[in-house]
């Protein structure tokens, strides 16, 4: 490959700047791109077909959990927002407002959707009366405005894309029950189809989702070391249902309100799949979220046309006829060397070269993405050896990735020890921690870490030594870091 070839998809090496690295990643890759509206961007087809596979999948999940899917109004009225004076506390400095509409001012104000608790909690108001109507079971796939200040694309941008699942219960166990259920779904979709391992955990009040009772999520830590929220379910309890007058005769004939959840996940998983699995070549994406499984390139020749190009494409369809996502690349502007670095950034898990000689000896010369290893494979064992190495792949990507997050999880026990790790080496700290607003505090504003969650599999294990803070006997085992 020439040097105005390397030049076209030539990035910055991450450990030289992780931040540029990233954004060189999310526009050479062609997942998303800058719009003149501030904190907006352009999700351009390669990385929405990432999210298409990523809804699919999850959509999936949600489904054979029971959930069914609609759609509620992007607008809500101010005074839907106000009747739970947390939440609207909690988000009023991310709301977009509507006050005109065509030439007429509004008589009253419409925040444009920050989240759907409000309009959706009235219209559940109107749909529940009797315990037969329970549980209700809805997820939407929607879009959300939030006017932050400081934005990166699928990490934190003014508008994203999510789905928000919002259910109702007869009793306080069947909410806390469908909110760990949930829990456990994300955890399981992160780990099976984005090979990104997470670890589950409640958060602490101080950074629960404004009007829940309690917020759950799942961490993954990304390569640098910061940890990334892949996803939150909440129990609401019953604020919701008591703001919004949710009510329902009960098997005594008693009127109840119901008990509610709110769960999500966000396009943040794009940006989730860059930073836990590329590299300086570009993207790796996982063989079961990646739009192409595999791309043929052909090695033309004289008369390549007539003899390599017919043999692609049989096996193109071949390939495709066995339930894998295969596409040609037989265009004759762009070398084979540049297509390798093309498909390199795009994460492509497989590349499958053919070229004259493997014509003539019937064969196909495989490239792995993410060991960039080399082997050669009968066209007849294609199909079969194809789907095992993706396996394979899938498996390796997780691996890696849990050995990543093994080596970089440490315990400290003095606050001093915190800080060296968290400002020398980042990653996750576990340390026992008093339950203390005053100590949460104090160690986001000297260290920029926050409790991220107290994960489950610590959550019963009794705590030893006092708070890495203060010392005060420790309540539980925090799992803190550096985020995003």
């Amino acid at each position: 490959m020439s040097k105005d070839e390397r030049l076209v998809r030539q990035i910055t090496p991450k450990s030289e700047d992780f931040s540029r690295w990233y954004i060189e990643i999310v526009q050479k890759a062609e997942l998303a791109d800058y719009t003149p509206m501030k904190g907006m961007m352009v999700i351009r087809p390669y990385g929405y077909a990432i999210w298409e596979a990523v809804q699919r999948q999850l959509d999936r999940r949600i489904k054979e959990t029971g959930h069914v899917n609609a759609y509620f109004p992007l607008f809500i009225p101010e005074s839907f927002l106000k009747k739970e004076a947390e939440h609207v506390e909690g988000f009023s400095p991310e709301v977009a407002w509507v006050t005109i509409g065509g030439q007429e001012e509004l008589e009253e104000r419409l925040a444009v959707r920050p989240t759907s608790e409000a309009i959706i909690g009235f219209m559940y108001s109107k749909w529940v009366k009797s315990w037969r109507d329970l549980p209700v079971l809805i997820n939407q796939w929607a879009n959300i405005v939030r006017w932050e200040k400081v934005t990166r694309p699928f990490l934190r941008t003014t508008e994203f894309l999510w789905q928000e699942g919002h259910t109702c219960h007869e009793t306080a166990e069947e909410g806390e029950a469908e909110t760990l259920k949930i829990l456990a779904m994300y955890k399981e979709f992160c780990e099976t189809e984005l090979a990104i391992p997470v670890i589950a955990g409640r958060k602490t009040l101080r950074e629960k989702f404004a009007g829940a009772q309690m917020t759950y999520a799942i961490e993954a830590l990304m390569s640098d070391g910061k940890a990334l929220q892949m996803g939150t379910s909440h129990n609401l309890g019953q604020h919701f249902s008591k703001a919004f007058d949710i009510k329902f005769e009960d098997r005594s004939q008693t009127l109840q309100y119901v008990w509610q959840t709110s769960w999500g996940m966000t396009t943040r998983t794009i940006g989730a799949l860059i930073m836990a699995h590329g590299d300086d070549s570009g993207l790796r994406l996982p063989p079961r979220i990646a739009p192409q499984q595999a791309v043929i390139v052909t090695i033309p020749a004289s008369g390549w046309r007539e003899t390599v190009l017919p043999v692609a494409e049989k096996v193109r369809e071949t390939l495709r006829a066995a339930g894998l996502r295969v596409d040609l690349d037989a265009r004759e502007e762009f070398t084979p060397g540049w297509k390798y670095a093309e498909y390199e950034m795009r994460g492509v898990p497989v590349r499958i070269e053919i070229g004259p000689r493997d014509v003539k000896n019937g064969q196909a010369v495989l490239v792995r993405r993410d060991l960039k290893s080399k082997e050669t494979v009968s066209l007849e064992a294609l199909p079969a050896r194809l789907a095992a190495l993706l396996e394979e792949i899938q498996a390796n990507l997780l691996s890696q990735a849990r050995e990543f997050v093994a080596a970089n999880t440490r315990t400290a026990s003095t606050y001093d020890e915190m800080k060296t790790v968290l400002e020398n080496q980042r990653g996750f700290v576990q340390a026992p921690w008093c339950g203390g607003e005053a100590c949460e505090d104090k160690i986001k504003m000297e260290t920029m870490a926050t409790i991220r969650v107290i994960p489950m599999d610590l959550d019963h294990v009794p705590v030893t030594g006092g708070c890495v803070c203060c010392g005060a006997p420790g309540k539980a085992t925090a799992l803190f870091a550096r985020a995003y």
